[in-house]
Formats: structure tokens, sequence, C-alpha cells
């Protein structure tokens, strides 16, 4: 008996090593293999979750608790005095920033960049650009119009929002998570997020994909093509904004 008891866990031990050696010839060259191309991405992240749902997309869906995440209500005047609601994003592609006229650091450069976005895309007719006033107060109407005829009097896709106050401050907060408060020590006395966010015609926000399965939400708007690289090493994404609306065209064409 002690014999073959010592036979048996003999054997055991064979086996054992046997599939650890099986799992070393077969599966971690698989996975070194994937580390190094970064393909290597956590089944629970959020990306992950999208994909699953949408896997003919090219670019994300953004992920909020019941899902995909879709901009709430919302009903604004622009720089001609008319509504704009979130009906108005239905039906277009839609770049979207926070900013406000008298801003003396970021919003320049946003507007700049939002401004040779929208001559870029012209002619395309089922795309639009609004920028939003965190200082609604000041940014009348009639300031919004002379703005937008400042950075660009050649489009009439390029919407500059006014609404009340408590409104902008819950869509920026609530509805995209960025940052738009009244901060006495910000330059301008206001502090807000340098991002563009991307949406598509049916009002879901929209992004590329990092190389970890990871959506990137929003791109930096603070940053020209031009220059790059800022101070801080940071690289600029309006190119791949612009490539990314062209992704949403072909996306939005495919299903017409």
């Amino acid at each position: 008996m002690p014999t073959t008891h010592k036979h048996s866990r003999k054997m055991t031990i064979i086996w054992i090593s046997a599939i650890v050696l099986i799992f070393g010839i077969i599966v971690i060259p698989s996975i070194a293999k994937r580390l190094k191309s970064d393909q290597v991405v956590d089944i629970n992240r959020m990306a992950m979750t999208q994909d699953a749902m949408y896997p003919e997309s090219k670019l994300s869906y953004i992920m909020g608790e019941d899902g995909p995440r879709k901009v709430p209500d919302f009903d604004f005047v622009d720089q001609n005095g008319d509504s704009f609601s979130r009906d108005s994003l239905l039906g277009k592609i839609t770049v979207l920033d926070f900013f406000f006229t008298s801003c003396p650091t970021i919003c320049p450069i946003m507007s700049s960049n939002m401004s040779q976005l929208a001559d870029e895309f012209n002619e395309y007719q089922n795309i639009q650009f609004v920028s939003i006033s965190i200082n609604p107060r000041y940014d009348t109407v009639d300031r919004l119009a002379v703005y937008k005829e400042k950075y660009n009097t050649a489009t009439d896709q390029w919407f500059l929002l006014n609404g009340p106050v408590d409104e902008v401050y819950a869509l920026a907060r609530d509805g995209f998570f960025m940052i738009a408060k009244e901060e006495a020590e910000a330059p301008g006395g206001f502090e807000h997020s340098g991002l563009f966010a991307l949406i598509d015609t049916n009002g879901f926000l929209r992004s590329s994909i990092d190389n970890f399965g990871n959506p990137l939400i929003y791109y930096r708007a603070t940053i020209t093509p031009e220059e790059k690289v800022d101070d801080n090493g940071e690289s600029e994404q309006i190119t791949l904004l612009n490539e990314d609306i062209n992704r949403l065209i072909e996306e939005t064409n495919a299903k017409n």
C-alpha cells in the first residue's frame, strides 16, 4: 500500500508539472505578445462594455450607469436670439465646449481651434459647433454675436449659447462632468474645462479609444495643431478630433 500511494503521488506531481509546462509554452508567450502591443485590457473596463454592445463602431460610446451617456435636456438661446435646445443636436454631428467671452487665458485658443474646425467642415450641413457661455449674465446675445464675428464670420454652423446660469452649470456638471463655475481667484473670475466634446447625431457622447481600450472621453482644446505640444508636454488633440469627426461622418452615412 505505501508503494502504491507513493506511485500515485508521483504521477500527480508529473501531471501538474506537465500542465505547468504546457501553460508556459502556449499561454505565456501569448500574454507577452499582447503586453508588448498594449492589447491587454481589463474585461471589466467601461470601454470593453461598450465595445461588446457596439462592436461595429470605430468610436467609443461614453458609458454611464444606465448605458451610453446622452446629452440631457436644455433650452438656451444662440447669438442670433434663436432657441437652441437638446433637440437642435439631433441629426447633427456636434463639437461642444464651455467658454466665456472675457476669458483672458484658454478661451481664445479654444475659440481659434473651434473656428478652424468650423472652416474645415463648412461644406457639411450635418455638422455644427456649439460654445456655451459660463458667464451668461455678461455674455448677452449681442456680446456673443460680436465674439462670433471676431473669430469666424464665414460659417453659420457655429452657435454661441446663453442660458440661465444655474442651468448652464448643471449641464456642464451633470451632463458632461466638466468644470464650469465662478472662481474669484481664477483668471477672469471663472474656472472651466479646456475640452471639446464630440456628440453624434443621436445626442450620444463619443470619443476615440486609446491603446488600452479606454475612451478618451474629451479632446484637449487648449493646444493648436501648429503648436503640437504645450509647455507641460501635453500633445494637441484637434487633429485627432478632426479625424474622429470624419469617422462619425462615415458611420452616419453607413447607417443612412
